[in-house]
């Protein structure tokens, strides 16, 4: 995996519905779920959402954590 990815899912911000404006690692755990369920959006959107949805699947959020404090 590339390493932006991670980079982006610690500062790239939702850019619409509900949660608009929150950080891609901090979208709710039910609105990762809904969206693997109906479909993620395509591009590299869709992508960080699916990445985020697998990190949290997998219990790995920890390894976030070192990024989210160098991004502030």
């Amino acid at each position: 995996m590339d390493n932006s990815v991670i980079k982006d899912i610690v500062t790239v911000k939702m850019p619409f519905g509900k949660y608009a404006g929150r950080l891609i690692c901090d979208l709710p755990e039910s609105y990762l779920v809904w969206f693997h369920s109906k479909g993620f959006p395509p591009g590299k959107l869709g992508m960080l959402l699916s990445t985020m949805y697998e990190i949290r699947l997998n219990g790995l959020e920890y390894l976030l954590t070192p990024l989210r404090k160098k991004n502030g």
